[in-house]
């Protein structure tokens, strides 16, 4: 296969990618953590996380972006402060997910990634909570600070356990049917 058809069905697979992500977004708007209703739980972790398995972290930066973007324009009410908190929290965990598979490509590797891949994400947000939460909120850091531990750092361990295990499930049939199709070799 030469390289503009391997290019153009990449681009097809991020673009279906990021649609599938936007729609399970908008499907599944869960929250988890009633001490803070604004933190709210979706699975397009999950999918991004695939294809960043599938071709590595810039994949994973550029489907986040898109569908961070349209999330903010559509369906949001967080605006821009949310869309960089989305971005930031899906590259800190699928970002770095896909890093580490990428060197530990088996399905231990996988494990170990996505494990790594909940403790960072969720140490990232809390330094990006106590810097961003205080303006989105319209409150003072004491009061982000005191939802750390019953609130804000659950939620980001729970949601990376919850996304690790769909991922965990649904990645190699997806990658198969991907195969099938051609989309991936």
């Amino acid at each position: 296969m030469n390289s503009n058809a391997s290019s153009t069905k990449r681009i097809i697979t991020t673009a279906m990618l990021s649609a599938i992500a936007y729609v399970v977004m908008v499907a599944i708007h869960l929250n988890i953590v009633p001490a803070a209703p604004f933190l709210t739980y979706d699975p397009k972790d999950v999918i991004i996380a695939i294809g960043g398995f599938i071709y590595g972290p810039a994949e994973v930066l550029i489907i986040s972006l898109i569908v961070s973007f349209l999330e903010m324009i559509t369906v949001s009410d967080t605006g821009i402060i949310g869309f960089v908190m989305q971005v930031i929290a899906t590259m800190s965990y699928a970002g770095v997910a896909a890093i580490i598979y990428k060197r530990l490509h088996t399905k231990r590797g996988a494990l170990i990634s996505l494990c790594i891949a909940t403790i960072s994400m969720a140490i990232i947000m809390v330094l990006w909570n106590l810097l961003l939460s205080p303006l989105y909120l319209g409150t003072d850091r004491a009061t982000v600070v005191a939802m750390l531990a019953p609130a804000i750092i659950p939620f980001n361990v729970l949601k990376g356990v919850i996304n690790s295990a769909v991922v965990m499930l649904i990645y190699k049939p997806t990658v198969r049917a991907l195969r099938k199709t051609g989309f991936v070799t």
